[in-house]
């Protein structure tokens, strides 16, 4: 029996609706036409009175509708994402309204091809329509009309549930405004099509599956098994299976010298298959392959550019380092393509072993990410408070103690962004500049850092954020779109430093550029009587552990500016505790600098 505790959404139903009845059949993407259908679904919470607390969540292949709780007392597992959803959890149904349906084509209660086809009173096996990921968004939708859902909160989803996730912002831009989509892609590759056409291999090829008649008692049980076993593969990650299994043996000490299970890894990708068989369907499996095949947004709607350009709602995109089934690049292209289009998208890589079942093993890091993004969405705009509110211990806290602003240059620079004017901040770091221009000068203003742990605070923040490496440039950021770009304390860190400088001056009207004066007279004190490289309060690092790659002065910077037709507007030499600037012998006694810069 599972206990369930004090933070679980208790005993739930799986309810079944139809939401398609045979005189109005549902139109599909292949052309043809589906009726009846049912849809299976749960829901967590409460619809509040507004009615915009409701959460969409999409399960990925292998789910269902049944995300938390249990559906009765002896049920020996939760929900597949109880660890999320739940009251006080990460997705909060103290909060929320969640709801979840198994989607189109499935095989736990929504209409699919074990269904009984009303033309021939037996399952629909193969002569059940092929399907999209379009076809279950637009399936859900009819689902949420019924239940009076006029619009969503957020939709969130992993895999081919993220998938789902882009539908529904591309195809109801108004009824959604935020999207979380994760460890997902916007069309799969090659090598993922390649792999989804083996495993379907294997289950025609298994002698019971007859056609697709098969039944329950003798079914393509080992066929499906392999196709399982096969997709769990690309589920992990080289780390992960390394450092889970290595070569070891499961049950013996030395080699059998048989053809027998005996690697660790081979006893668990048997259990995998074996347990996979026991709850669903093969030609589900058949169906739902080929639907993530064709998903295809650049295609269906000619560029993936046009098809975020149809968008209205907030992203939080999330991909996973060693996912190499949906990797990082991919997610990072979907990114570029928001980005394009002056969306509001926030992206993570978030660092993990566990390959592509992240989602569901990266339960602290993901759902700090989801639960700041969610609040910070949830929250209306006049209750908005960006420039107190930080991240400790993963979670979100007020602090009106950090009134005292650490860092002089932030208010030089503020001081010197014009009212209402757009932003970006590179290497933006927890947001703090940012969340202060938004308070005091009501810019509009989005971030990028590479830091994970700097990016979720400033997702905590409700600042539109972007992990990303600068060095890589800024090519879909277009001419001029920025009234001012910032670099922070950031230049004398950068490669590549005319590059990126250059990027800067493209993208933005006026850069902005703040640094650390290597040139101050403390140290060439330490490096002339010391011998030694300085280490100061500005510059605390020592020779081997320093970020710092460019030791530049305030005369270094000109000439850098000079050489590349820059125009200086403003120059702000600074010591690091007063904000009036220094007059006398700047590249001497300044500590640090403030440049404002521009190039038409």
């Amino acid at each position: 029996m599972t206990e369930v505790g004090k933070n679980s959404v208790g005993i739930v139903q799986t309810k079944t609706m139809r939401v398609v009845e045979p005189e109005q059949p549902l139109g599909l993407q292949c052309g043809k036409t589906l009726a009846p259908v049912d849809v299976a679904y749960e829901t967590y919470g409460e619809l509040n009175e507004a009615g915009d607390n409701a959460i969409l969540i999409c399960h990925a292949l292998s789910g269902n509708a049944h995300v938390a709780g249990v559906n009765n007392p002896d049920d020996q597992k939760p929900g597949w994402w109880d660890v999320m959803v739940g009251p006080g959890k990460e997705i909060d149904t103290n909060k929320y309204f969640v709801i979840c349906s198994n989607f189109l084509g499935g095989c736990s209660g929504t209409t699919g091809p074990s269904s009984i086809n009303p033309s021939t009173h037996k399952p629909y096996g193969l002569d059940f329509p092929i399907i999209t990921i379009a076809d279950m968004v637009k399936v859900q939708k009819i689902l949420l009309d019924r239940l009076g859902i006029k619009g969503l909160l957020a939709v969130i989803g992993g895999s081919v549930g993220g998938m789902q996730v882009l539908q529904w912002a591309i195809e109801y831009p108004d009824f959604v405004k935020a999207a979380i989509p994760i460890a997902t892609t916007m069309h799969l590759g090659a090598q993922s099509i390649a792999f989804d056409a083996v495993g379907r291999n294997a289950i025609l090829a298994d002698p019971n599956f007859a056609g697709g008649q098969y039944t329950n008692e003798k079914g393509p049980d080992r066929g499906l098994a392999i196709a399982r076993m096969i997709g769990h593969i690309t589920y992990l990650s080289e780390q992960g299976m390394r450092e889970k299994f290595g070569r070891q043996l499961r049950n013996a000490d030395s080699y059998s010298y048989d053809i027998n299970s005996e690697f660790a890894v081979e006893t668990y990708l048997d259990y995998q298959g074996q347990s996979f068989v026991e709850r669903f369907d093969s030609n589900s499996y058949l169906y739902l392959t080929k639907a993530a095949d064709y998903f295809d947004l650049g295609k269906d709607y000619g560029s993936l550019k046009d098809a975020f350009a149809r968008t209205k709602c907030r992203f939080l995109i999330i991909s996973f380092a060693s996912d190499w089934l949906f990797t990082p690049a991919q997610s990072r292209e979907m990114v570029n393509a928001l980005v394009a289009n002056d969306k509001d998208v926030s992206y993570c890589d978030i660092k993990s072993p566990y390959g592509h079942d992240a989602f569901l093993l990266e339960p602290e890091i993901l759902g700090s990410f989801i639960s700041g993004f969610l609040d910070a969405t949830h929250q209306p705009p006049e209750n908005k408070d960006y420039k107190n509110k930080k991240v400790q211990g993963n979670k979100l806290i007020h602090d009106f103690r950090q009134a005292h602003r650490i860092r002089v240059d932030y208010d030089v620079i503020e001081s010197l962004i014009e009212p209402n004017s757009t932003v970006l901040d590179i290497g933006c770091g927890d947001g703090e500049l940012l969340a202060n221009l938004i308070a005091d000068k009501n810019i509009t203003g989005k971030g990028i850092e590479l830091e994970q742990d700097l990016v979720l605070t400033c997702v905590n923040r409700g600042l539109p954020i972007i992990q990303h490496n600068v060095e890589y440039g800024l090519e879909n950021y277009a001419d001029k779109s920025y009234d001012y770009v910032i670099l922070s304390q950031t230049v004398q860190t950068v490669k590549n430093t005319e590059r990126v400088f250059t990027e800067l001056l493209r993208v933005g009207r006026k850069v902005i550029v703040s640094f650390p004066n290597f040139a101050h007279w403390r140290c060439r004190a330490q490096l002339f009587f010391g011998g030694n490289a300085p280490v100061t309060k500005q510059l605390p690092f020592e020779w081997h552990n320093s970020p710092n790659i460019h030791c530049l002065s305030l005369k270094d910077f000109e000439r850098f500016c000079k050489r590349l037709a820059v125009k200086v507007e403003k120059k702000i030499p600074l010591i690091k505790t007063r904000l009036s600037p220094v007059r006398f012998a700047p590249n001497l006694f300044a500590e640090q600098v403030i440049y404002v810069t521009s190039k038409e």
